[in-house]
């Protein structure tokens, strides 16, 4: 067991390693064939020496503005990730799912300059250790400016794992005190909220490998257990045990695991023929 257990963690970590590769062979191979690009992918990957030192650059080209420039936010960038490498192995981690998961995406470049859920993600990132350190006042900056540009709103202390995939990303609302495990994906329009007004502990738990559909709401202080489906548009304000599939509004159970790890497979489809509405 601990030999499989050391053959993964190997296999991850030269997976990781090798994004940062890629990024530098496809931007310069981008560069050659359009010539009006290679600017953009000199300053953004090609004149780097590292994906954080690119990561940093990028970030604070998207997020500069007017009230704090991209020097400033660069240098918020880069002490963020001194103190917490965690920070850029997630990110990588990020990238590679995309690729992995996402039918449309061709390379590693494309998530990085083009994708805002992966902007949005790396920056809360940044917010959330921000957040830890007690600067919060900058963490909500960041916060803001996340939700302006990408129409993305996380809280900063809320607590996201590694390998997460924000599909189109767009209306993905994420509360305070809401949890979310490694190797998740969640698509556009979903909402993991609170009850009401009441404070507190009060936003769901969403754990490993969980599917969220488009348009789904998960409301309330509640475990998503991990390799569950939540199907687009749904209502959830129950626990959802580890893989089950739920649909509807109020959501309910509608079957079981539909394949080992639905986050990476995607697969959004239950079989209608046995979808019980009384259930």
């Amino acid at each position: 067991m601990a030999g499989a257990s050391l053959e993964l963690v190997g296999g991850m970590a030269a997976g990781l390693t090798s994004v940062w590769t890629h990024l530098r062979i496809e931007a310069a191979t981008a560069a050659a064939e359009e010539p009006l690009l290679a600017s953009l992918l000199n300053a953004t990957i090609l004149n780097h020496t590292s994906f954080d030192d690119a990561l940093a650059y990028l970030l604070a080209q998207k997020l500069g503005g007017a009230d704090m420039n991209a020097l400033q936010m660069r240098e918020v960038c880069v002490q963020a990730f001194k103190e917490d490498p965690g920070i850029v192995r997630s990110a990588q981690a990020d990238v590679r799912v995309i690729k992995l998961r996402d039918p449309a995406c061709r390379t590693y470049v494309q998530p990085f300059l083009y994708y805002k859920g992966f902007a949005a993600l790396q920056a809360h990132r940044v917010a959330h250790h921000l957040w830890t350190t007690g600067r919060e006042m900058m963490a909500f900056h960041l916060q803001s400016r996340v939700a302006e540009l990408f129409q993305v709103d996380i809280h900063p202390a809320a607590r996201l794992g590694e390998g997460i995939f924000m599909d189109h990303a767009t209306g993905i609302v994420i509360g305070e005190t809401a949890v979310v495990g490694d190797n998740v994906s969640m698509l556009h329009n979903v909402t993991l909220g609170g009850t009401g007004k009441e404070g507190g502990d009060r936003h769901p738990k969403i754990g490993a490998g969980v599917l969220i559909g488009a348009g789904a709401k998960i409301l309330g202080n509640i475990k998503v257990g991990e390799g569950a489906r939540i199907a687009s548009g749904s209502v959830v304000l129950h626990e959802v045990v580890a893989g089950c599939t739920v649909a509807g509004i109020p959501a309910r159970p509608v079957g079981g695991p539909c394949c080992e790890n639905p986050a990476e497979s995607m697969d959004q489809v239950f079989d209608v023929a046995t979808f019980d509405p009384g259930l």
